[in-house]
């Protein structure tokens, strides 16, 4: 009866040092505040200190607390936008305030990710995108109750993915690992909710998965994209997966994946840009690798065969219908690819081609644009610019001659334009039409901005008297701008595929006198030229600083290339200076801010108007934002934040002393068409 009695003390003793040690102990003994300081901060910076984590600490009112979001037991956010609120001390130890959301993309973690982040009741988001962390995601993680979108992309996380991830199945909606070194077989859900309905967004890419392909995920009924890519996956494609409807992203890129694709891909809007760099024996459409038979022979071929030994006389008669349908058919689906656009065939005097006109454009015509009369005002490696003005006082427009053999041939260069055509954005400038001769000639049509270009307001001389004062609200108005315009481009928001812009840099972003700013000049190197031209551009990017180091082996623009050249882009707001490549003697900026950050003088490398009017650059922005632009500039292409990424955190990092009026103008002109009025 006594060893009984002890035997069960013991055991409760061993259960008290438990719940003593665990994290939900320390919760429920302190709150989510003091769990976060014991359990969270430790963990995450690693062993030095951080400087976004410093801000954790009780002496600092905690709505200032670095990348976090509170809310009440009652679920109302706390209101750090009240004065009162915002300075309040005691917050920090209220017990009741429960952690919503860690918001701390490209903050310099260093550290490991703590089982404690399972044990909030309230976290809803955990965004730590473009750090350092390391070791394994732990198993804890898929029991946090609250938690809803997960993105740890771009860190140097290892092992395996615990299953107990989808635990979260019933309110997860985006989970996001790209760009790490987790290893091993993909797991599938155990529990009862195996479909992840709310989950939109999976994006696994760029890590070391092994196995076959997980077919529980064409069962993810929500699913909009979905990213394998980068990976070590093998075998066949389910058949399921093109069956998918609300897929709208594909990348199965880069693994090695064999066997025929499913049949339904060929039916679907995925290129084969969504399959390439898998095993040789990966065949079918839309690639451009045909299945062949046992017997060497495609399956077109084996068919053909039999109809020829069948056919014997007629055969000739037969391939003739068929070249015929053929040719009639696909003559069909171009015309109702065009249906969106008007064209007209020229006919007046010297104007024979074809032009072709895009939204905003349709009041154009053949004979207006080519009696256009012009001035060169740029010469660039593909193309001469004019500013051309229509006749009877139709205003002016921008035409940009294509130099002979630059661009692709007339058949591939029709689609293409077609689709930089469609995109429209306040944050672009609107192609309006496109001409193509009988000759050869190409013009593309824009809309004609006498504004000048933000490397013309940054280094152009005339001293400060002669343009207007570009304050750090200015500035910040004008990079968020940019940095939405290649967002709706690389997320493809325009109806097409995602863009790239590929040849990001100061000169080819436009500002207005509302410090509105538009991106010109997008997709012309991905989409138009031929490779020796893009290589032209390419190594005029290299010589300005704004070309990505993978880019000297890969040859090919990609969204990762555009962020770190809108890195170097926002280095050189933040800075003022010119970039350039270091080999050529001028200022590689992303070494210029480490340089600054080593010597402890990372105020003195902002360009002296930017900090002029600045009384808390932590406050005011101007820090995240440095900090942000070196994060885009990542030597490695999977840490760098996507552009969506960056214009998050631009927008949540406003300067405070902006007039909210500055980033809402009563008139953009955004959506203005091609000017019919005199100029």
């Amino acid at each position: 009866m006594h060893t009984a009695t002890a035997r069960a003390l013991l055991l409760l003793l061993f259960a008290g040092l438990f719940l003593l040690r665990s994290p939900f102990a320390v919760q429920a003994s302190g709150g989510d505040v003091t769990l976060l300081l014991d359990r969270l901060k430790p963990a995450l910076q690693g062993a030095a200190p951080n400087a976004q984590l410093a801000t954790w600490n009780a002496s600092t009112p905690l709505c200032l607390w670095r990348g976090l979001r509170w809310t009440t037991p009652a679920g109302q956010p706390l209101r750090c936008d009240a004065a009162a609120v915002r300075a309040n001390l005691s917050l920090a130890r209220d017990a009741t305030l429960l952690l919503a959301s860690i918001r701390l993309p490209a903050a310099a973690l260093a550290g490991r990710l703590p089982p404690e982040l399972g044990a909030f009741p309230a976290l809803e988001s955990i965004y730590l995108a473009a750090n350092s962390l390391s070791g394994p995601i732990p198993l804890e993680l898929g029991n946090a109750p609250a938690l809803s979108d997960l993105d740890l992309a771009g860190n140097a996380l290892s092992g395996s993915l615990p299953p107990s991830i989808w635990n979260l199945c019933d309110r997860l909606a985006e989970l996001r690992l790209h760009g790490n070194a987790l290893t091993g077989a993909i797991p599938a859900p155990a529990g009862p909710n195996n479909t992840c309905d709310r989950l939109h967004v999976l994006d696994l890419g760029a890590n070391r998965f092994s196995g076959d392909f997980p077919s529980f995920l064409t069962a993810f009924r929500g699913l909009q994209r979905l990213d394998l890519g980068g990976n070590r996956l093998s075998g066949p494609i389910p058949e399921s997966l093109p069956a998918m409807r609300g897929l709208q992203m594909l990348n199965l890129s880069y693994n090695n994946f064999s066997g025929q694709l499913p049949p339904g891909f060929a039916a679907s809007s995925f290129t084969e840009e969504s399959f390439l760099g898998n095993s040789p024996a990966l065949c079918g459409q839309p690639l451009r690798q045909p299945c062949v038979s046992a017997s060497g022979l495609s399956s077109g071929g084996v068919a053909g065969l039999v109809i020829g030994l069948m056919a014997g006389v007629v055969v000739l008669a037969s391939v003739s219908i068929g070249w015929a349908q053929g040719r009639w058919r696909r003559n069909r689906v171009r015309r109702a690819a065009e249906e969106h656009v008007e064209m007209e065939e020229g006919g007046s005097e010297g104007g024979e081609g074809k032009l072709v006109v895009f939204q905003g454009g349709e009041h154009l015509t053949l004979e207006e644009v080519l009696n256009a009369t012009g001035q060169v005002v740029e010469k660039a490696s593909y193309c001469t610019v004019y500013k051309a003005k229509l006749a009877d006082g139709g205003g002016n427009i921008e035409l940009r001659l294509l130099r002979e053999g630059s661009c692709l041939d007339a058949a591939s260069c029709g689609p293409a334009v077609r689709r930089i055509g469609r995109a429209r954005h306040e944050n672009l400038v609107p192609l309006r039409a496109f001409y193509q001769g009988r000759r050869g000639e190409k013009l593309l049509v824009y809309d004609y901005f006498p504004h000048r270009t933000l490397h013309d307001l940054l280094h152009v001389g005339g001293g400060l008297e002669s343009r207007p004062a570009l304050t750090w609200p200015r500035r910040h108005k004008i990079a968020l701008g940019a940095a939405r315009a290649l967002a709706y481009l690389h997320e493809g928001r325009h109806g097409d595929a995602p863009v790239v812009h590929g040849n990001v840099r100061s000169s080819n972003v436009l500002v207005d006198e509302y410090f509105v700013a538009r991106v010109t000049e997008y997709a012309v190197v991905g989409r138009l030229l031929v490779p020796s031209a893009a290589e032209a551009v390419l190594a005029a990017a290299k010589a300005d600083g704004y070309r990505a180091p993978e880019l000297q082996s890969m040859k090919r623009c990609g969204p990762r290339t555009d962020v770190y050249a809108f890195g170097i882009l926002l280095l050189e707001v933040l800075i003022g200076r010119k970039p350039s490549c270091a080999a050529n003697g001028g200022d590689d900026l992303p070494s210029l801010v480490k340089a600054a950050v080593l010597e402890e003088a990372t105020m003195e490398v902002f360009d002296a108007e930017v900090a002029k009017g600045v009384r808390s650059p932590a406050e005011d922005g101007l820090v995240q934002a440095l900090k942000l632009a070196m994060g885009c500039c990542a030597p490695v292409a999977a840490a760098r934040p996507g552009m969506a990424e960056v214009v998050r955190q631009l927008e949540e990092n406003r300067p405070k002393n902006s007039r909210s009026a500055l980033y809402s103008p009563a008139e953009t002109r955004s959506e203005a068409g091609t000017p019919r009025t005199a100029a």
